[in-house]
């Protein structure tokens, strides 16, 4: 029960009419997914477990997808495989809050779209690498290292330390 536009906006108000402990999952299965204003999510599956609680709606949720990313070393684009899992709780007043501070919404619908794509963001890592050995770029003329070798020494010492080579000989 999503929203062809918007996967991530189900339709959970049924639940609530439930009894505490009944919950439903949202299969998801979608070859491209956009999430505004910047995600670009490709081959992303995985489920949404959506439990009746005394306090609100228990939303779990496991996904995985591949995001076109850039190596920290080459510079050249590839895909990184994501895989994110979190648990909130939409609850039925502010009584039951928790510090995420979702509230159910009276039509019955949540939209995880602005969920998921944060924690798709968080889970690229800070350096990302298109392959354990890439070589990166050579620092004298930029050239891809894993794609062509240059001429330029791979050895550059900064002249201001050279004075210590001589201790080390």
């Amino acid at each position: 029960m999503s929203d062809t536009n918007n996967p991530f906006l189900l339709n959970v108000g049924f639940i609530v009419h439930q009894t505490v402990g009944y919950s439903r999952d949202f299969p998801f299965d979608f070859p491209t997914v956009f999430l505004l204003p910047d995600t670009r999510l490709e081959g992303l599956s995985g489920r949404v477990r959506v439990t009746r609680t005394a306090q609100g709606l228990l939303v779990q949720t496991g996904l995985e997808a591949d995001s076109l990313v850039e190596c920290g070393r080459c510079l050249t684009e590839f895909h990184q495989h994501l895989v994110i899992d979190f648990t909130e709780l939409y609850a039925f007043s502010r009584n039951y809050v928790t510090e995420s501070g979702l509230i159910l919404p009276e039509n019955g619908k949540i939209n995880l779209a602005p969920l998921v794509r944060d924690e798709m963001q968080l889970s690229i890592p800070i350096n990302p690498v298109c392959m354990p050995d890439c070589k990166g770029l050579c620092p004298v003329c930029g050239e891809n290292l894993n794609e062509t070798t240059c001429e330029h020494s791979q050895e550059h010492i900064d002249p201001r330390l050279d004075k210590l080579r001589s201790l080390h000989e």
